[in-house]
């Protein structure tokens, strides 16, 4: 069984991506936890009521639409930390820097508690005019806490199988094997091989086949180098794929990658040489490397140039984002995820440095080297920035778009509604010598016609209805630049910062948290969490083998809450919970209590509530934690802060009291913002992390080295300084746009050509298009029934259940039946099996004839025979004459077994029954097997053998072996070597395929 529901992306103009994957015995997957650029809160309710029934969650990219969630449900749902969760090394890293990025650039992020939360929750709320209804926001994970979550996840490497572990809610997962192949687009970017029984399913959204600077080509075709005509044999003809359906409608640009960079050269070319700033929105951890890339080489090659006189020389190159030098840092200790070309780079110019340095055994002599060659331009790393400077703080931004002389700047993010990129834009929009370049097509979003149309929305609707050539703006092959003009028109910019909650606001909001505390008390109590960790109750789960008194509890429904009136009324009134609240945990919370009437009781009050907590060990002996035995001064530099007097490593729960001094004071890095030792032990070891790894990235805008301090310091102040509770207060203001738009699409997405090309060479039994909006989804599903009928040559009719299109929320049977059945083989039978090798595969053939044969269990008679040993003999014949009636009125518990055939059955299936040689013989391996029987063999041609100058070896298109002999014209003494060679290489034919016999 496979049923596939996408809870978000579907037909839709959102990149958010999320998906469930339901499969046999009730094993339930989640792939992605993606958000969109609104963050709104009300799109993750579907997830949230999935959450308790998950068995584990897969990540595909660290993308915001695949990943932005992450932490919202780390933090808010309760159960969601103990699924496992699994990703490639890349996109746990860099999906850390990208969700501290997110929360500390924008409060959209921070958890607007919906309008229907508080409408259940308080009466003030309820009696509140709609139009003064504030937007109150809960309490953001600290980075801390983020790299927490993260450190959760269980990292994989690609082609390499692996079984994971179920939650501790969840069945048994069956033999369940996940794989990672490369997707290509992000480094680290997965696409995911799920094997389960005789479902076979490959899930890809979001993948790029063509081959860029920084990242490999997705490994449909063998990956990077691959350059094959087949399909990988994994993923080849799976039962189910599920592949995004955006970019369906997109022509990919001709020329490829070198005129896409050459493109975006010319582009900035122009606008630099008009004295203009240049602004390029690019994410925070994904392809903001494949375009860093481009720009900081390009800047690398201008300056080796001595001749030349190319614009690029007086331009300064920056990259803004608040945590794009650990990023950086990252990349560098990556590569080998990265393209065959990067690492090729990285090994040369190790070469060089290293001989260079050994020939000089001065250090002035080395160090007066390595000025010269940067002088000289000469490369020091893929990821190593010369003339690409990093801005991670505002006042640096502020003083980076006041100084004079062009400039190029990189800025997170895409959506332009968050990051630096929407402050550069307000400042640079009124000059018409500027330019913003759209790295990614938007036309999905703008036909949809959706209500909230953000910046990038808008400047795409711009660049589409006024997109020329204008006079004089061509590229260095001598085509024209497509830009587009502003030309005065208003740009409606959303200003959004936070407020302090003031007068009612804070009583409705302490009820809130009131009542979520309630509501998680009652869970906790509920599900048992309050007797038992969650380790315990994954030793309890795997220790026990029968389920049937979990299965005789209809009323339980995988532990739902059935608490009564009473239990809601004592925790409202904090008053202890009664007995008829706890149930039969009484005996273990209340003291004197030794007695519980268990009679009509279902579930969990039917036994004695024993907790076995059992000790984690091992051979060796009982498992420590290392932590748990850590001097004071160790955990100081591990927290950061001084475990000691604060008790920084204790972790806040929703409603719980803090002290005055920690009312909320949080800074960009989520520590207190009142303690004095702590920020200055802070900005040093910020200060520390500044340095790069190799001396790479340590260049500071404008020599601001000196006032590093000061800087940092002024902003915590000015961002951070609204204690406790707070809501949202946005400001929208216009300003007059005169700059210039172009587009240059680096997005590194899938096109129209490689869906089209690469899907038919899959061969999926069924298909389920998701990731795209109505109109992709709809081109993309006709292309492919057109493609996949004429390679069946089939009728339109068998393929109508063959393609998939679900919008969100809605649940699609994708299940094959794959006319396999289990049977049992006779003892006889096996003792005759003769097994043939081909190829590493073992291949048997077998005839037998079908029967059925009883199987009697053996556990009751286990059970029956201990009985009577302890039972008298009065018991003893009670229990036999109950046993005789169960047995006849329960059915036979029968199996199929093959059996050996007959001898009268044998001689006709021996008379009806032809050989079948089975397997795939390669040229090159009979030409080896040849070789070593003293025959000569060597290649003729395209594809042809030549054996002993005599037999020609061919092998068709379809696997089929054509054998011919030396012809006519040969003389008779050859004639008896010809019939030699001829035999033989037949017989070496014949050597290397499986007979299957009928006989």
């Amino acid at each position: 069984m496979f049923q596939y529901t996408p809870l978000l992306g579907a037909k839709s103009s959102s990149p958010a991506s999320q998906s469930l994957i339901e499969l046999d015995g009730g094993v339930k997957i989640l792939v992605d936890v993606g958000w969109d650029e609104h963050f709104d809160v009300e799109k993750l309710k579907d997830l949230e009521r999935h959450v308790p029934s998950l068995s584990i969650i897969l990540l595909t990219h660290a993308t915001p639409a695949h990943i932005a969630a992450f932490a919202h449900c780390c933090k808010h749902f309760p159960s969601f930390t103990q699924v496992p969760i699994y990703a490639t090394s890349p996109v746990i890293s860099l999906g850390r820097t990208l969700l501290q990025d997110i929360y500390s650039s924008t409060p959209l992020a921070w958890t607007v508690i919906p309008q229907s939360s508080m409408h259940k929750t308080s009466f003030s709320y309820q009696t509140t005019n709609s139009d003064e209804i504030p937007q109150m926001l809960l309490q953001p994970p600290t980075s801390s806490e983020i790299a927490s979550y993260f450190a959760l996840i269980h990292p994989l490497k690609y082609s390499q199988p692996h079984q994971p572990l179920p939650s501790p809610f969840s069945p048994s997962l069956n033999d369940l094997t996940i794989t990672a192949y490369n997707a290509g687009h992000t480094l680290g970017g997965t696409i995911w091989h799920i094997q389960h029984g005789m479902e076979s399913i490959v899930y890809a959204v979001d993948w790029n086949q063509v081959r860029e600077n920084v990242f490999a080509g997705a490994a449909w075709l063998g990956g990077s180098g691959g350059g094959g005509a087949e399909v990988i044999e994994q993923l080849r003809k799976p039962t189910a794929l599920v592949c995004s359906a955006r970019g369906a409608e997109k022509i990919a640009m001709a020329g490829g990658r070198t005129k896409r960079d050459n493109l975006l050269l010319d582009t900035i070319r122009n606008a630099v040489a008009k004295g203009g700033t240049v602004l390029v929105p690019t994410d925070t951890s994904a392809r903001v490397l494949e375009l860093s890339y481009v720009l900081e080489h390009a800047w690398r090659k201008e300056a080796s140039d001595s001749t030349g006189s190319s614009p690029l020389k007086s331009a300064k190159l920056y990259l803004a984002s608040r945590n794009v030098g650990a990023t950086m840092r990252y990349a560098r200790s990556m590569l080998e995820w990265m393209d065959e070309s990067v690492i090729r780079e990285f090994e040369s110019d190790s070469a060089i440095n290293g001989n260079k340095q050994h020939k000089r055994g001065d250090y002035k002599q080395g160090a007066n080297q390595a000025g010269n060659q940067q002088r000289a331009g000469k490369s020091n790393g893929p990821f190593e920035f010369r003339f690409l400077k990093l801005v991670e703080n505002r006042k640096r931004v502020e003083k980076l778009i006041s100084s004079q002389g062009s400039k190029v700047i990189l800025a997170s993010d895409t959506s332009l509604e968050w990051g630096f990129s929407k402050e550069i834009l307000e400042w640079m929009a009124n000059d018409s010598n500027n330019l913003i370049i759209l790295t990614e097509d938007c036309s999905s979003a703008s036909n949809t016609g959706k209500q909230r149309q953000g910046l990038k929305d808008t400047l795409w609707q711009w660049y589409r209805e006024k997109k020329t050539s204008l006079a004089g703006e061509v590229g260095s092959d001598g085509s024209a630049l497509e830009q587009a003009q502003a030309a005065g028109k208003r740009l409606h910019i959303k200003d959004i910062q936070r407020a302090a909650l003031e007068g009612r606001e804070l009583v409705v909001y302490q009820q809130y948290l009131a009542t979520q505390r309630q509501n998680q008390h009652l869970s906790q109590v509920s599900r048992g969490t309050a007797l038992e960790s969650s380790a315990e109750a994954v030793d309890e789960a795997s220790s026990s083998s029968s389920s049937s008194e979990e299965e005789s509890d209809p009323e339980k429904q995988g532990r739902a809450l059935n608490t009564t009136a009473k239990a809601v009324r004592f925790n409202r009134s904090k008053i202890e919970p009664s007995k008829e609240a706890l149930g039969v945990n009484v005996l273990l919370q209340h003291q004197g209590v030794y007695d519980y009437d268990v009679r009509g009781k279902k579930g969990r009050d039917q036994m004695f509530p024993f907790v076995n907590k059992r000790r984690r060990a091992d051979d060796f002996g009982e498992l420590i934690k290392p932590e748990d035995y850590l001097r004071a001064e160790e955990r100081d530099e591990i927290d950061g802060s001084d475990t000691r007097d604060h008790g920084a490593g204790k972790q806040e729960h929703l409603g719980q009291k803090r002290k005055w001094q920690e009312t909320g004071m949080q800074g960009e890095k989520g520590h207190s913002g009142n303690s004095a030792p702590n920020k200055k032990r802070q900005r040093n070891k910020a200060s520390a992390n500044d340095v790069p790894l190799n001396g790479g990235d340590a260049v500071r805008v404008d020599g601001a080295g000196e006032d590093e301090e000061l800087s940092t310091e002024s902003e915590s102040e000015g961002e951070d300084a609204i204690p406790g509770p707070a809501k949202l207060a946005t400001r929208i203001h216009s300003v007059e746009a005169h700059l210039r738009i172009a587009l240059v699409d680096f997005a590194g997405l899938h096109d129209q050509r490689s869906l089209s090309m690469l899907i038919p060479l899959i061969q999926p039994k069924k298909l389920v298009l998701v990731g795209g909006d109505a109109s992709e989804t709809a081109y993309l599903a006709r292309d492919c029934q057109q493609k996949l009928r004429s390679e069946t040559n089939s009728g339109g009719d068998q393929l109508t259940d063959f393609i998939f299109t679900p919008s969100i929320g809605q649940t699609v049977d994708a299940s094959v039946d794959t006319n396999a059945w289990t049977v049992k083989l006779s003892e006889a039978l096996t003792r005759r099996l003769h097994w043939q090798n081909v190829r590493g595969l073992g291949v048997v053939t077998l005839s037998g004839y079908l029967v059925a044969t009883s199987i009697e269990p053996e556990t009751p008679v286990e059970s029956n025979s201990s009985k009577k040993l302890k039972m008298s003999k009065e018991d003893s014949e009670e229990a036999k004459t109950n046993d005789s009636t169960v047995r006849t009125e329960t059915a036979p518990n029968l199996m199929p077994t093959l059996d050996i055939l007959p001898a009268n059955m044998a001689a006709a299936t021996r008379s009806v029954a032809q050989p079948l040689y089975v397997g795939d013989l390669r040229l090159a391996d009979l030409r080896k097997i040849l070789q070593s029987t003293g025959h000569t063999a060597e290649f003729r041609g395209e594809g042809t053998l030549l054996i002993d100058g005599l037999v020609a070896i061919r092998k068709s298109s379809n696997g089929k072996i054509e054998l011919e002999d030396g012809g006519l014209n040969i003389p008779n003494s050859r004639i008896r070597s010809l019939e030699g060679s001829f035999y033989a290489v037949k017989r070496k034919i014949y050597d290397g395929l499986a007979v299957i016999a009928g006989g």
